[in-house]
C-alpha cells in the first residue's frame, strides 16, 4: 500500500506501507500517481510503465474505485515518533534515565490525549511509532492505542517493553490488528538482570517474553546496560541470546542519569573504560560463529553474518561534508514524546530535563502539529553542526571536525549541560586513538561503512602526523 504526502519542503513524496522512511518523487510522478483512483483509464506512458514496474502503481483488470491516500502536511517533515504513553511501571528499575529522582513515575497519556495525539500525528504526516514507557503494557487503553494507530494507516515499529505483561493472548491480538513490531526487551546481564531491574525473577521474565516472542514469530531485539557491576557478564549474555535466535543485540552504557548516579555511585563506565569492555566484548563474539548483530551504543556495530563492523563516531566524511547536517539525525527524524506530553530530543535526556526544568513545549497543551511547525524544540533539532562548530573552538581546531560532527548531544548535555557542546566522549575516540585500536581489534573483518578511499586517506594522514 501507497500513501502520498507533502510538507512544505518536501512536497511530492510517498510512503510504502511497513517502512519508515518516506521517498520522495518528481512533480511528474506524484501528480500521475494522484490520478490514480481506479475509475479512470490512463493513457500508456513510459512514466507509468515505470511506476508500475517500480510496485508504486498496479494494472486493473476493470473499475475499481478506491480514494488516494493524499494528505498535505504543514509542519515540518518527521517520519516517527517514540512515545512514551506511560510513566508507571512494575518495576523501579535503578537506572530509569525516564526519572529525576527515586519517586515512582506516574504521568500517563488519557485516552482523551491519546486520541488528540493520534490524530495530530496523521495530520503530520507522522508514519511509524515507538511505543515506549514505563512499561507500555500498564496502560489501560494500550491495545487501543496500536489499534488506533493502524487505523489511521500508521504503525508501531517498535515495541519497548521488560515482558512481563507478554503474553499469547496480547501477542495474538496485536497479529489481529496487523501490527508485528520489533519487540525491543531489556535484559541487563545473565545472573544480573534482578538487581539493576529492583525485581526478583524480573531475569526469567525477561527470558520468557523473548522466548515466547520468537515462537511466533516476532522480531526481538535485546537492550543490556552495561556497566562495571555487569560487565563481566555481558559476553556470556551474547553467546545465550544468539542460542535463543535473537536478531539483534544493544549494549548500552548505562549513563549518568539522575536516579543511576543516586542508586549506584561510581558504577557508570568511564568513557574509555566503556571502549575498552566494548573491544574485549566483540573480540570474544567475533571469536565463535554467530548470527545476531550487536551494537555497542555510540561506538561500534557488529554484523557477524557477513564478517563487517562499523564505527559509529564516524557520522561524518570529508567528500560529501554539508554544514547543515542536524547535529543529530536520529533526534531530527524521530519526535520524542514523555509521558508527561513533553517534547525532548531524544528520551535519553528526558529525566535529565525534568530535573533541570527545562520544556522545550508539550504536546498536550500546544498540539503536536504546532510544536512540529513552530516551537523551541523544533529549533533544537534542527540545529546544524555548524552551530556546534561555532560554539566550541575545540571543534574549530580539531583535524577529525568532519568525521566527529561534535557527537551524541546526549552525552554533550550530561557532561556539560550545554547543547551545543562537544561530546566529550568522542573527543576521546578520536583524540585517543580509538579509531586505531578498533582497527587492530577487528583485523580479518571488514569495515561495512566509511570506506571511501579518500575519507581513509585523509584519517591516516592525521594520525600519522598525531
Amino acid at each position: 500500500m501507497v500513501s502520498l504526502r507533502a510538507w512544505p519542503h518536501m512536497p511530492y513524496a510517498y510512503y510504502r506501507r511497513g517502512e519508515i522512511i518516506a521517498h520522495e518523487l518528481n512533480k511528474d510522478e506524484f501528480e500521475l500517481m494522484l490520478r490514480c483512483d481506479g475509475k479512470q483509464n490512463l493513457e500508456e506512458s513510459v512514466l507509468l510503465r515505470t511506476l508500475v514496474s517500480n510496485g508504486l502503481l498496479r494494472v486493473l483488470s476493470g473499475p475499481e474505485p478506491h480514494p488516494v491516500d493524499y494528505r498535505f502536511c504543514a509542519n515540518h517533515y518527521f517520519p516517527r515518533i517514540n512515545w512514551m504513553i506511560t510513566g508507571r511501571c512494575n518495576y523501579n528499575c535503578l537506572h530509569c534515565f525516564n526519572a529525576k529522582d527515586n519517586l515512582p513515575l506516574t504521568s500517563e497519556f488519557s485516552w482523551d490525549a491519546c486520541v488528540s495525539l493520534l490524530d495530530d500525528a496523521e495530520k503530520c504526516g507522522v508514519h511509524a511509532f515507538t511505543i515506549t514507557g514505563g512499561e507500555p503494557l500498564l496502560h489501560p487503553r494500550f491495545m487501543d492505542i496500536v489499534r488506533g494507530i493502524h487505523q489511521r494507516n500508521m504503525m508501531v515499529y517498535e515495541l519497548n517493553t521488560n515482558g512481563t505483561l507478554i503474553t499469547q493472548p496480547v501477542l495474538d491480538e496485536m497479529r489481529r490488528i496487523g501490527c508485528r513490531p520489533l519487540m525491543k526487551i531489556s535484559f541487563d546481564g545473565v545472573g544480573h538482570h534482578d538487581w539493576i531491574r529492583n525485581r526478583q525473577g524480573a531475569e526469567q521474565s525477561a527470558l520468557n517474553a523473548i522466548r515466547l516472542c520468537l515462537s511466533e514469530d516476532f522480531p526481538v531485539k535485546v537492550q543490556t546496560n552495561v556497566h562495571r557491576r555487569n560487565v563481566d557478564t555481558i559476553l556470556p549474555t551474547l553467546e545465550l541470546m544468539d542460542e535463543l535466535g535473537v536478531e539483534c543485540l544493544r549494549v548500552i552504557r548505562t549513563s549518568e542519569s539522575p536516579r543511576w548516579l543516586e542508586n549506584a555511585g561510581d558504577a557508570c563506565l568511564a568513557i574509555e573504560e566503556y571502549y575498552g569492555a566494548c573491544l574485549t566484548i566483540a573480540e570474544g563474539y567475533l571469536a565463535k560463529p554467530h548470527t545476531m548483530d550487536v551494537f555497542f551504543w555510540q561506538f561500534l556495530d557488529l554484523f557477524p553474518r557477513s564478517r563487517t563492523y562499523r564505527m559509529r563516531p564516524v557520522a561524518g566524511n570529508c567528500t560529501t561534508h554539508q554544514p547543515n547536517t542536524p547535529v543529530c539525525g536520529h533526534n531530527r527524524s524521530m519526535a520524542a514524546v514523555t509521558a508527561s506530553g513533553e517534547l525532548v530530543p531524544c528520551n535519553q535526556m528526558s529525566g535529565w530535563f525534568e530535573k533541570e526544568g527545562i520544556s522545550l513545549g508539550n504536546v498536550k497543551k500546544e498540539g503536536l502539529q504546532q510544536l512540529l511547525l513552530d516551537s523551541v524544540y523544533l529549533d533544537k533539532v534542527c540545529t546544524p553542526v555548524s552551530c556546534v562548530l561555532e560554539n566550541n573552538e575545540r571543534c574549530q581546531r580539531c583535524p577529525y571536525w568532519k568525521f566527529c560532527l561534535g557527537g551524541c548531544r546526549a552525552i554533550a548535555m550530561r557532561f556539560s549541560k550545554d547543547y551545543l557542546a562537544c561530546d566529550p566522549a568522542k573527543c576521546t575516540y578520536f583524540h585517543r586513538g580509538w579509531m586505531e585500536k578498533t582497527t587492530q581489534a577487528m583485523e580479518g573483518v571488514a569495515v561495512a561503512e566509511w570506506d571511501r578511499s579518500a575519507d581513509r586517506a585523509v584519517f591516516s594522514g592525521l594520525v600519522a602526523r598525531a
